[in-house]
């Protein structure tokens, strides 16, 4: 690890503005940063404690919910509020990682996880991410668990997280502040960014800018599912991971929600997946027609070719158990 300096922020504005220098980072958790910087993936000259700032609460926000930046991924997944309003957020939060991580892990932390994969821990071997221009060997080399949507020739690794996953489907909105002390909200269908030629930079946060907060907006009726397709049973990136949040109206779907982990660069989500769904009745028919929409531009690269087959699976199965229905 190199050397860098350790600074402790008293508030989040002072924070910011600590960090508007070029090579720093925040560290709250550090479940991922660490690991990176041990690789010297990571290599900041400058390192912004932001672990005692007063960003720890769960509050209600009106008809929502306020998640601080640094309540732990087991805190948020354990919220008597979110177990009940937000089931899929607390059923994704507990398939990712392990019990010791979710313990340290922290709400911005999770969401600002690199996209990655072998070949960008993997120094010797060239990463547009983690040196840009210097090629993907990604591309033709073990892929197996890389990204089939979102793509492009620059970068498939895809995003890691399973709350971002759960994020999206209920239309969270991310809460930051700017060196200068001005603060925004980014849609978290905003917040991601495509690899097109620019891999490295993989969200739209300026310099310095630090993440306060998370608000979920009013609670959605309906069934909550999160289902993670993966190689083990914990501690394992998702294969393909659906979020699905379904309500019916009488014997056809009223409405159908639907985010996809392990298959892109960002938390994945298609309009029209979810339109055609809308206001039909259950059927094996319906539910292929949604998986061939969703795969309608997918590209495999060898190895993960057989993700394509295998969210054919997996999608049918999961609104099969959303909707209650047994298909025909």
């Amino acid at each position: 690890m190199k050397q860098f300096e350790y600074t402790r922020a008293s508030n989040p504005g002072e924070a910011a503005q600590i960090a508007a220098g070029a090579s720093t980072r925040f560290i709250a958790g550090g479940t991922n940063l660490l690991d990176l910087m041990k690789l010297q993936v990571e290599t900041p000259s400058k390192l912004v404690d932001i672990s005692r700032l007063d960003l720890k609460d769960i509050a209600a926000d009106g008809d929502g919910l306020r998640i601080g930046a640094l309540v732990t991924n087991s805190e948020l997944a354990a919220d008597e509020r979110v177990r009940r309003d937000y089931e899929v957020l607390s059923r994704a939060l507990l398939a990712g990682a392990s019990g010791q991580l979710r313990n340290k892990a922290t709400t911005g932390g999770n969401l600002l996880q690199r996209t990655r994969c072998g070949y960008f821990y993997e120094t010797s071997a060239r990463c547009n991410k983690r040196e840009p221009g210097s090629g993907c060997d990604g591309r033709d080399g073990f892929n197996r668990i890389l990204a089939i949507l979102g793509t492009s020739e620059h970068c498939i690794a895809t995003h890691p997280s399973d709350m971002a996953v759960a994020m999206r489907v209920l239309d969270a909105s991310i809460e930051t502040v700017k060196p200068g002390g001005a603060t925004r909200a980014i849609p978290i269908a905003d917040f991601y960014r495509l690899p097109g030629t620019t891999p490295h930079i993989e969200n739209v946060l300026a310099e310095g800018e630090l993440i306060t907060g998370v608000r979920l907006p009013s609670p959605l009726g309906g069934r909550h599912l999160y289902r993670k397709v993966r190689d083990r049973a914990s501690y394992a990136f998702a294969l393909v991971s659906v979020a699905a949040v379904v309500e019916m109206d009488g014997e056809r779907i009223g409405a159908a929600r639907l985010a996809f982990g392990g298959l892109a660069p960002m938390p994945w989500r298609n309009a029209a997946v979810e339109d055609t769904l809308r206001g039909e009745r259950p059927s094996t028919a319906l539910f292929g027609k949604a998986a061939d929409l969703l795969l309608a531009d997918a590209k495999g690269y060898g190895d993960n070719d057989f993700k394509i087959e295998l969210v054919r699976r997996t999608l049918p199965a999961v609104l099969s158990e959303a909707t209650g229905a047994t298909t025909r």
